[in-house]
């Protein structure tokens, strides 16, 4: 590495980054702590370890050229899934998911990484095939790198995780110039596939529960039959319309077929959805559109952390301050809910200062994508923003009752070495990216 390259680095990601390291470790220490002052969990000193190490490995990455992970990404890419499938078989439970590998005393949650690999891998393909933007078939393959990752850790089974797949996936398509018809495919294809689970939890779990009226078309969403029936009807409307674009080259044929596919995939995946859930998981989804259905239970996590936010108010109650989570109202208060302690101590301004530099990482992240000396580098740090921003949304959504609850780390702040390392090795990938954008 030269000279100009170390004083090219970027210390604002850096600085950023180390920052809401620091607040985790800190915030961890706080959960650790009961009311009366007693210090009952060191969490904090792993977290410690893991930061360090996370550093260091963030330190190393940078300094190799971004370029050489070109060559090694898709290995990297199958050991991650050969993790994940062990993961499957000897994996321990923990939250009701198998998604952990035990070595002696050290463990590892394979899917973390997966999420690094998988952004590497998509960048090499994506670069590799840039002369054929328009291919459908590139858009395909894109597809299959992020759903095999993605399906296994459903399998584990962990919704949260295998989430964050999606929108690496359509922000690196997006900036790769892959059409946006493919794009937003995808896009419809998923809101709507999500909008009708919804509908169809809150007519089975709330209205039926509270003795509401019920509706006839939404209770045919859960029915196998009427699925089948409406999804081969599209079916044939859509091949009949095939026909008619190759035949004739009208773009409302096209639209016709566009149409019944999105209909048949959101239709199809919103059944599979409902059937294929965990009961826990659906639960999750239930009290994120009413928490008080299950107040001592499922919505006990929402409504113990708004009311610990709410009560942080403007400044805060002070550090090592809060009530909430030192009396154990809190659940998951290291991990998930990390954010609830953060706010209730100190307050709307402390959440604008761990909203400012999450903003801070995004916009460097942006500048890093559109600065890079390659295509590679570009889609790599579009990938890295996409998941960085994705955590932060999900999980500060779901401790504000604005996003069901998925299980999604804060990153940086949460509580987990793995979660945290990856977090960090993203990071030494951007400064790579950032430090050879003068040299190709």
């Amino acid at each position: 590495m030269k000279v100009k390259d170390i004083l090219g680095i970027d210390f604002l990601l850096l600085i950023a980054s180390i920052s809401l390291t620091t607040f985790g470790i800190l915030f961890i220490y706080s959960s650790g702590v009961t009311a009366t002052g007693e210090l009952v969990s060191y969490e904090y000193i792993k977290q410690i370890v893991w930061g360090g190490s996370g550093f260091l490995i963030a330190l190393i990455i940078s300094m190799i050229h971004y370029r050489r992970f070109h060559g090694i990404a898709l290995y990297l890419y199958i050991i991650t899934l050969l993790l994940l499938v062990c993961t499957l078989k000897f994996g321990r439970y923990v939250s009701g998911a198998r998604a952990w590998l035990r070595f002696g005393m050290f463990g590892i949650q394979a899917s973390e990484f997966t999420k690094i690999t998988t952004i590497l891998l998509l960048a090499r393909y994506l670069d590799s095939t840039k002369e054929k933007r328009a291919s459908f078939a590139r858009f395909v393959i894109s597809c299959v790198i992020a759903f095999v990752p993605m399906s296994l850790i459903l399998l584990q089974p962990d919704l949260g995780t295998s989430l964050v797949f999606i929108p690496i996936l359509l922000i690196m398509c997006f900036v790769a110039g892959v059409p946006l018809r493919y794009v937003f495919f995808l896009f419809f294809v998923i809101c709507m596939g999500a909008f009708l689970l919804f509908l169809t939890l809150w007519q089975e779990y709330i209205l039926k529960t509270s003795k509401a009226e019920t509706y006839m078309a939404i209770t045919m969403l859960t029915n196998k039959r009427f699925v089948s029936v409406i999804c081969l009807a599209l079916g044939l409307i859509g091949l009949i319309a095939l026909a008619g674009f190759l035949l004739y080259k009208k773009q409302y044929f096209f639209w016709i077929l566009y149409f019944c596919l999105v209909v048949v995939f959101s239709l199809g995946g919103s059944y599979m959805a409902f059937k294929v859930l965990k009961e826990y998981q659906l639960l999750r989804l239930i009290i994120f559109l009413n928490p008080n259905i299950d107040p001592q239970g499922a919505g006990w996590h929402i409504i113990q952390s708004l009311t610990a936010i709410g009560s942080g108010g403007v400044m805060g109650k002070g550090y090592l301050g809060g009530t909430h989570s030192h009396y154990r109202f809190l659940p998951q208060q290291s991990t998930d809910f990390i954010f609830s302690i953060f706010s209730e101590e100190w307050g709307l301004v402390g959440g604008l200062i761990m909203f400012l530099l999450f903003l801070l990482i995004s916009v460097r992240m942006a500048r890093i994508m559109a600065t890079a000396a390659d295509a590679f580098g570009s889609y790599i740090a579009a990938g890295l923003s996409a998941l960085y921003i994705f955590h932060f949304m999900i999980n500060v959504g779901m401790t504000m009752g604005m996003m069901p609850i998925t299980g999604i780390p804060l990153l940086f702040m949460s509580y987990g070495g793995s979660s945290i390392i990856t977090a960090m090795m993203g990071i030494g990938f951007a400064l790579s990216i950032h430090m050879r954008r003068f040299t190709r």
